[in-house]
């Protein structure tokens, strides 16, 4: 028998006494109600309260308690207490019956002196995950949200000129844009529940309302929470595309992408962690690369750990910095000899340093050639009073913006992750393109002394 169905036997006949899929009785199924399907007896040593959780929501919501059997959690017996609960002063408890409408609901499931919470912050999964939350709030993705709270010119952008400055629409592009990526400061209602404004979102650097920042689910998805789907790109994918930082575009551009698409769907994806090694796959993904223990890297979710430039800042620099708030967090050169022991793993050393030389040439490319030049003519602009007050309606400013965050940035990782169509033609040819645009609207301002 192959191995691997003897352990996929095996695996099974131990869960089973465990996890009971049973069929309803035919003639009991109601369209629309999912439980129909299956009935979820839970045989484990549970508590009792835990079990009356299973027993409610596998007819409320059967794809949560679905997904919770099948995780990692479920086998080990963790519960939905055992991240739901919370203290009674906690300011996120809340019961059952005082909250929610429990006409039509079983009430004797309800037990009264159980609180729970809606939401679920890092630091609840630090209890058990407390070396990869550590890691989180030492990484670049721990400062998602934070980075914007003091950013004015970003929230005029998002309220006035994108919302309108309606009153009760503004907050729109950014309930539906900007914060299901960076996330928010997450706030709750008098019943303790999160308000509209602020919930939901699947933003990575969502503050809690007890202080901790981060969004584990981000990544794994509640309630699987699966490391096979945080393996591939696409869990990468959600926030990392678009104009701005097309990130899953440049990985399928690449010669990576292009293994991954062809045999992707063939690789083993659940190995454990610190094991996951080339052989389970053919060719790297963005988890590979900047977290997974590889060679004799250990696994990591500081994802600037193996960073050398800051290749999204209007001008990168080497990395030299301990502050999660900071472009810079990171040690660059010691950055670069992490990924390169990753590369090692497939790659021979002539061929992982000249990427490498490549591509730093073009970050150099980008910073010397088109930024600096570009700052310099906005500078004396501005000195000079010859740019309007309304960045978003000055033709400067606007091409000024997009060199450095649209097609700056994706000539820069366009280079450093191997995509040749974003690091040329999205990339530098439309670099050019700004520049001369700049230069022509500067000599004409410079000359006229006014604003066209």
């Amino acid at each position: 028998m192959n191995v691997r169905i003897l352990f996929l036997v095996i695996a099974t006949a131990l869960l089973a006494p465990a996890i009971v899929l049973a069929q309803q009785p035919a003639g009991t199924e109601q369209v629309g109600d999912l439980s129909g399907v299956k009935a979820i007896t839970i045989e484990r040593g549970l508590t009792p309260e835990a079990k009356n959780c299973i027993t409610c929501h596998r007819a409320v919501q059967p794809g949560i308690v679905s997904d919770w059997v099948d995780s990692r959690h479920g086998h080990v017996g963790v519960s939905c207490l055992d991240c739901h609960a919370v203290a009674e002063d906690s300011p996120t408890a809340i019961l059952h019956e005082e909250v929610l409408d429990m006409e039509g609901y079983d009430q004797n499931l309800l037990d009264r002196g159980v609180y729970v919470s809606v939401l679920v912050p890092p630091s609840t999964c630090a209890r058990c995950h407390p070396v990869e939350v550590e890691q989180f709030d030492s990484s670049g993705h721990f400062r998602s949200f934070h980075q914007i709270i003091p950013k004015d010119s970003l929230h005029a952008l998002v309220l006035t000129h994108e919302g309108r400055d309606l009153p009760d629409l503004k907050t729109a592009p950014d309930e539906t844009g900007c914060m299901q990526c960076h996330g928010t400061e997450i706030k709750l209602d008098d019943d303790g529940r999160p308000t509209q404004r602020t919930w939901p979102n699947g933003g990575m650097g969502n503050i809690y309302p007890d202080g901790s920042t981060g969004n584990c689910s981000a990544c794994h998805t509640r309630h699987k929470f699966s490391i096979a789907e945080a393996r591939k790109p696409w869990a990468c994918a959600s926030c990392h595309l678009g104009p701005d930082h097309p990130d899953i575009e440049i990985f399928e551009n690449s010669k990576h992408g292009h293994v991954y698409n062809a045999e992707g769907d063939s690789w083993e994806w659940d190995t454990a962690p610190g094991a996951w090694e080339p052989g389970d796959y053919r060719g790297p993904t963005c988890a590979t690369c900047h977290m997974s223990g590889i060679g004799e890297l250990r696994t990591t979710h500081n994802v600037s750990e193996r960073l050398y430039w800051n290749g999204w800042a209007k001008r990168s620099e080497v990395r030299n910095s301990n502050d999660p708030m900071s472009p810079l967090l990171g040690n660059g050169p010691e950055g670069r000899k992490k990924m390169k022991q990753a590369c090692a793993s497939c790659h021979s050393e002539i061929h992982t340093d000249n990427f490498f030389d490549q591509a730093d040439k073009a970050v150099r490319l980008y910073n010397e050639g088109y930024y600096d030049p570009a700052k310099k003519m906005l500078d004396e602009l501005q000195a000079k009073g010859l740019l309007k007050e309304n960045p978003w309606n000055d033709e400067f400013q606007i091409t000024f913006y997009h060199l450095w965050h649209h097609e700056g940035r994706r000539a820069r990782q366009g280079a450093l992750m191997g995509a040749p169509d974003y690091a040329h033609w999205h990339g530098f040819f439309e670099l050019q393109q700004d520049l001369y645009k700049l230069q022509d609207i500067y000599e004409k301002r410079l000359e006229s002394n006014s604003i066209e």
